[in-house]
């Protein structure tokens, strides 16, 4: 009888453990089936340049995160198990790059190994309502450009478009300040809502772009785009662009090579590595007879642009020592009423000599008035 007892209570605490075993397994997801690998379609990789960096498991989960999301889900079944580190990986660059994910929180769960991905999204928000919002705004920024043909006049659409319709704002404060919803509907935002907003209109209109983190040579968080025009990859700043004061943009940002533009940038690459950009056939600068080599050119250009009758002179030089002096000589009366009356401009009155510097990317601007 004793014997019975004992098998009865052992085959008891079996199936308890069973039991309880079985329901770990189900609540906990490790006895779930694996959902089959998604990736995005050719379309939607097109204007993702960052996906195609990104190895096959890399892209599968970014995949799963990407269709997750859009469709708010708090808790994504991942097609695999793995790491921690690679899931913040690949978390962290979706994060940058969707700028349509505004309502997606920054900060987020991971583990040693992450089967599901557990998701925060910004709180009390009428996400729908936004989403549309959202929507509309990017609809009537691309209908604006419809009739634009060719990547250089379609990167300087969206970068006037942006710098146009949003005012640059310090930090986030749990806004929509670093978000394309920020830049798009509210009209203000950091330079991750600026970078986002293009990279999300660069999509819609048919370019390849990326957000770029990194530093400025202040050693500030920083960020900007990359944008493929034709076969050929440029940096772009359009928060540096934008000074705020209408009319006026800083040409020293839009679409640089790197030896130009990582004076004051320095990119992240911990997460995936920036195209290398080595062509700057699209500077304004020298597209538009401003660039100077040396001296003697720089001096042209000032005697060129008032005997056109204009005062107000960009240049930019090719080194510092140049540079340095080109300034001293501007500011040198005895040397700048000589050039004005060679350019054909009447000396006789009181002139002001005014600059607008950026010893850092070699650029300054003359403007030279005469007093009332």
């Amino acid at each position: 009888m004793k014997k019975k007892v004992i098998l009865t209570l052992f085959v008891f605490a079996c199936l308890l453990f069973i039991a309880v075993a079985l329901n770990y397994g189900l609540t906990s997801g490790v006895m779930r089936n694996y959902p089959d690998a998604e990736y995005l379609t050719s379309e939607e990789a097109a204007v993702r340049p960052v996906y195609d960096q990104l190895s096959i498991k890399e892209q599968a989960l970014y995949t799963a995160l990407y269709r997750g999301i859009d469709e708010e889900m708090e808790i994504i079944p991942l097609p695999f198990e793995v790491k921690g580190d690679d899931y913040s990986k690949v978390f962290r660059i979706l994060e940058k790059q969707e700028g349509e994910f505004f309502f997606l929180d920054s900060v987020y769960y991971t583990a040693k190994k992450v089967r599901e991905a557990k998701m925060a999204y910004k709180a009390e928000l009428d996400t729908e309502l936004r989403r549309g919002e959202l929507n509309n705004a990017v609809q009537k920024a691309v209908n604006g450009g419809s009739d634009i043909r060719g990547g250089y006049y379609i990167a300087t659409y969206i970068s006037n478009y942006i710098i146009n319709h949003c005012r640059y704002v310090i930090g986030d404060d749990g806004g929509f300040a670093s978000t394309a919803y920020g830049c798009l509907v509210e009209g203000k935002a950091n330079c991750e809502g600026y970078s986002k907003a293009f990279n999300l209109l660069a999509a819609k209109m048919g370019l390849e772009s990326q957000v770029i983190t990194g530093t400025t040579d202040k050693g500030e968080n920083h960020a900007w785009n990359q944008v493929k025009i034709g076969v050929e990859w440029y940096n772009i700043d359009v928060t540096w662009e934008d000074t705020d004061v209408a009319g006026e943009i800083r040409s020293e940002y839009f679409l640089r090579p790197d030896k130009v533009f990582y004076r004051s940038h320095t990119a992240d690459d911990d997460l995936f590595k920036p195209y290398e950009c080595t062509r700057d056939d699209w500077n304004v600068y020298k597209s538009g007879g401003h660039h100077a080599d040396n001296l003697e050119q720089a001096l042209e250009i000032v005697k060129n642009a008032l005997s056109s009758g204009n005062n107000t002179i960009d240049v930019e030089l090719s080194d510092l020592d140049t540079y340095e002096k080109f300034r001293y000589i501007m500011s040198t009366e005895e040397r700048v009423l000589p050039l004005m009356e060679e350019a054909g401009v009447s000396v006789d009155g009181t002139f002001i000599i005014r600059f607008k510097e950026n010893i850092d990317e070699l650029c300054i601007t003359v403007i030279i008035d005469k007093e009332e």
